[in-house]
């Protein structure tokens, strides 16, 4: 199984903070990095020690690291069993993993992130002015922010469904994390915690605002969020840290190198193209975007390998919907239709962004079937025309 050390906030953004002229935004910037480049590391040790942890059924327990960077030394808060807690980071991070835990079991079935009831650990005030949230492949981690640009990262709902959404990747496709299976890997989870807060909120595909983190955010800097489904690219766009660099079409994927300094190839990057591509599906498709398009790529996810890549991912969706809802229905056509429009589907992209010949994806197994009875049907009436003649 693939393990990551999986970050809310992408690294372009760090990198663009660690050159503020403001001297405590550079350091917290820095210091995230740092801290995020070391975890790292201990995580790719550590992903081959950790077992499958009893099945608990989602069982949640929150632990207060008191600004200590060492998860070892915090301490229990708040179970199942006890009372809300009077912090309110402790509170919101034990009902966002609720609410995620809830969407996953009533929405996708799904029995946790593991689907065997994986236990959810989540821990508050990691460190001193840490800008981040994280899935380590075991637990769930939020730092409170340097105050100045981020804020507490708890407060976030579709932040913390993002994050337990790669816990789900892993379990599931184990999407590689790097060039356009790293990016599909961000983009699932995008999804999925956009339809973890949509579902709480019960809102439709047009009430959702399609933002991931619009809370993390002080009141101080413009930005809408760190990145929107709906407008790839115009999530922000301020003096502090630049532009949304996200594309929203092939026509403008960013060829990065397969790097921690390039994003692994671009993961927070590229993954507003596939990203759009669901909020067009969702939308077309309207009502409530978890009962049809969530489910569609929730399948499709499950049906994917780590080395699955845009064009993989998108015939697969396509053949999913066809599966589900029926062949050459509305639900297929609205999937098909939004790869269209975002460039996947009718090219296929080489790993970094080179286009190669264009090749538009066949139909599914289902639709080839028909039209081979079609075919058939058509013989036996020619044959049955000369036969009476």
């Amino acid at each position: 199984m693939t393990r990551h050390l999986n970050c809310i906030v992408p690294p372009h953004i760090l990198d663009r903070l660690a050159e503020s002229s403001d001297a405590a935004v550079r350091e917290a910037a820095r210091q995230t990095l740092l801290t995020t480049a070391r975890l790292r590391g201990q995580r790719e040790v550590r992903a081959g020690l950790l077992g499958v942890s009893a099945p608990t059924n989602g069982r949640r327990s929150v632990f207060d690291c008191r600004n200590s960077t060492r998860l070892s030394n915090a301490v229990l808060v708040r179970t199942e069993q006890g009372h809300a807690s009077s912090d309110r980071s402790v509170n919101a991070a034990f009902d966002g993993l609720g609410a995620t835990r809830q969407f996953y079991l009533e929405v996708l079935s799904r029995n946790s992130i593991d689907d065997r009831g994986m236990r959810l650990d989540g821990y508050v005030h990691r460190g001193l002015r840490y800008n981040n949230a994280f899935w380590d492949g075991q637990e769930m981690v939020f730092g409170d922010g340097d105050g100045v640009i981020f804020t507490d990262f708890t407060g976030s709902l579709d932040v913390i469904g993002h994050e337990l959404t790669h816990g789900v990747t892993e379990f599931t496709a184990g999407l590689e994390y790097h060039n356009q299976s790293g990016a599909l890997n961000e983009s699932i989870s995008d999804c999925m915690g956009s339809l973890v807060k949509q579902w709480t909120l019960k809102q439709t595909a047009e009430q959702a605002d399609w933002l991931i983190g619009p809370e993390v955010f002080t009141p101080g800097i413009e930005a809408d969020a760190l990145r929107s489904l709906k407008a790839p690219g115009e999530a922000y766009d301020n003096e502090t840290f630049g532009k949304d660099p996200q594309p929203a079409h092939m026509d403008h994927y960013v060829d990065l190198p397969d790097t921690d300094e390039g994003d692994n190839g671009g993961v927070h990057i590229n993954s507003g193209i596939p990203n759009h591509a669901f909020y067009l599906a969702a939308v077309a498709i309207g009502g409530y975007a978890w009962e049809v398009a969530g489910r569609i790529w929730y399948q499709s996810l499950r049906a994917s390998t780590p080395t699955t890549d845009f064009a993989a991912f998108a015939q697969t969706t396509i053949s999913k919907a066809a599966e589900l809802y029926g062949v050459g229905g509305s639900q297929q056509t609205a999937v098909r239709e939004a790869w269209e429009q975002v460039g996947v589907g009718t090219t296929v992209a080489a790993r970094g962004g080179t286009k190669q010949a264009a090749a538009v994806i066949p139909p599914p197994r289902e639709e080839l079937v028909r039209q081979f009875d079609e075919l058939t049907a058509q013989v036996n009436r020619l044959r049955s025309e000369l036969l009476s003649s």
